[in-house]
């Protein structure tokens, strides 16, 4: 069974430029460049029938493309943190496409998604990091100057059944046109 997600691909000069905040947190699993990516869809584990009704129903998307921009970092898990991440403006375009892949993915069979959209880009899964090691962290990074990039397509990935953060395989790649 192929775990599934949608999701808008970093263009590598963005990638390069986030990288650069690798390192110096402990209990950080750094997420290798080439698999950094704004989740849009999270399908999970589904059957090959259920994959492909996914990818028919998402070749319905109708948008045009879109600028996204990177806020800064910040973590998910407060107290207890579990991902390092890049915060992504959350823009009408954006949000309006994930909230079709939402119907569309639902259409094809699946239950709703329960987690409230955030998007971002993760850059480290977080082990045993504290709180305070993290706070530090971000402190010291402050974050990335404002980046951007054009969002041309969005993209149906598979990833192997693992703990996250990669490699992830391109299923199918949709246009925004």
């Amino acid at each position: 069974m192929p775990r599934l997600f949608t999701a808008l691909e970093i263009p590598e000069d963005v990638g390069d430029a986030l990288a650069t905040y690798r390192g110096g947190l402990s209990g950080a699993r750094w997420i290798d460049v080439e698999n950094y990516h704004v989740t849009l869809r999270f399908i999970g584990d589904v059957d090959e029938e259920t994959a492909r009704e996914a990818a028919f129903e998402l070749g319905r998307v109708r948008r045009a493309p879109f600028d996204v921009e990177i806020e800064g970092l910040d973590v998910f898990g407060g107290d207890r943190p579990r991902a390092l991440i890049a915060r992504v403006a959350p823009s009408k375009d954006i949000l309006e496409l994930q909230a079709e892949h939402e119907r569309l993915i639902r259409r094809a069979g699946l239950p709703a998604e329960k987690r409230k959209f955030a998007p971002h880009v993760t850059l480290a899964r977080l082990r045993d990091a504290s709180s305070r090691a993290v706070a530090d962290y971000l402190g010291l990074r402050g974050g990335p100057a404002r980046l951007s990039f054009r969002a041309e397509r969005f993209v149906l990935f598979s990833s192997r059944d693992s703990v996250g953060g990669g490699p992830y395989v391109e299923e199918a790649a949709y246009p925004l046109r």
